[in-house]
């Protein structure tokens, strides 16, 4: 199994309001993609940090392999998440994936 994590800081310019909504928005459109994705075995996006957090939200998920990682990440339901709720919105991304 691969696990892919991503790490996301929001832009600067929105207001904490805002971050609530586009953190709620983005949560609710990666977590409808479980079940949808052939090798996604689980989708979990956390947006409550603990304080000294520097990133805004985490997503934490699980593939069979790499090559269900990579056909996720050009899967046309992802991509219309990505392009929709956390592009627009992410200053920056720190992505890591693992081997479990």
């Amino acid at each position: 199994m691969v696990r892919h994590v991503i790490e996301w800081k929001l832009k600067e310019e929105f207001s904490d309001a805002e971050k609530q909504k586009i953190k709620a928005g983005i949560k609710e459109g990666l977590e409808a993609l479980q079940g949808r994705i052939p090798g996604l075995l689980s989708i979990r996006v956390y947006t409550e940090g603990l304080p000294g957090s520097t990133a805004d939200l985490m997503l934490d998920s699980e593939f069979e392999s790499e090559e269900a990682l990579r056909n996720y990440s050009v899967h046309p339901e992802h991509v219309a998440v990505a392009d929709s709720a956390v592009r627009p919105n992410a200053a920056v991304r720190s992505c890591f994936n693992f081997e479990v």
